[in-house]
Formats: structure tokens, sequence, C-alpha cells
């Protein structure tokens, strides 16, 4: 069986925006007050501004340590195990209600288009007292794919 070979594949803004829209599964990683990391699995969306959108619960850790450290690294992942994956660092910011109630509904959109009632979105945003964070994109890395260095490509 042929070996597959790892890649990078470097990108320009416009290219690692292209990636990110469609894929929806993310690890962000914050800084804990102890300075160790803190991964989470994560729902993420591109909003207009070019900006990796994530829901949240004002209680949750990802949110207090975003507050006390606006530094984030996301793993945006393929929804195929194996498949290309990107991480962009960039500055998050934490949005509670009401400011993050319309750009919930841009994240709700970016996701998974309409929905079939937004007063009632709306609503359950409020009774559930989400949070948004919304993260700057500053920098990324290749985007890349697992498999063999290609020096072994051929064994």
């Amino acid at each position: 069986m042929p070996r597959t070979v790892a890649t990078n594949t470097t990108v320009d803004r416009e290219g690692l925006l292209e990636f990110l829209r469609p894929r929806h599964h993310a690890i962000l990683m914050t800084t804990r007050a102890d300075g160790r990391p803190q991964a989470s699995p994560n729902t993420c969306g591109v909003d207009a501004e070019g900006r990796i959108v994530i829901s949240t619960y004002p209680e949750r850790a990802k949110a207090f340590n975003v507050r006390r450290n606006p530094a984030v690294s996301v793993l945006v992942l393929s929804d195929e195990f194996g498949g290309a994956w990107v991480q962009a660092d960039g500055t998050a910011e934490v949005l509670d209600l009401p400011e993050a109630l319309e750009p919930l509904v841009e994240y709700f959109r970016v996701i998974s288009g309409e929905h079939p009632d937004w007063d009632e979105y709306r609503q359950a945003m409020r009774d559930q007292g989400k949070s948004l964070i919304r993260i700057t994109i500053d920098r990324w890395g290749p985007i890349a794919t697992g498999g063999f260095p290609a020096r072994l490509a051929d064994d």
C-alpha cells in the first residue's frame, strides 16, 4: 500500500479563510492562570470580518482565560480524522449579552445557514445567557496533512 506523504501548504489570508469557512471543528487553546495551556473542543465559524467565532457561556474556563489573557491559538480540523488542519493564532475577546446577541445570529448563519425562527433563536440565546468568543487572526501556520516524510514515501 502506498504511503501518504505529509504536506504543508502555505496560504495567504484569503486562502486561510477559504480553508476555514467550511470547517467547524476546532480546538481552542487558552492559557490558565498558572500559565499552562487549556484546550477545549468547539464548533467554530468565520464571521464577515474574517474572525473565528465560538459560542460559549460566560462561566466556562475558556471565557475566564480569554478575559485574563486574550492571546489564543485555534486548531481548526477537517471533518474526517486525518484530514487537513491549520493552527491560527490571534487575539480573542468575549462578548456577553446583550452585545453578543447579533454576533450569535451571525455565528449560527455561518455554520448552519438560516434559522426557521430568528426571534425564537434570539430568545434561546438570552435564556441561556450565551457569550461569543471572537478571535482576530494575527498569524497562521501552513495548512497541513499527516503522513510520512517524503523521503519515506517510496519505501
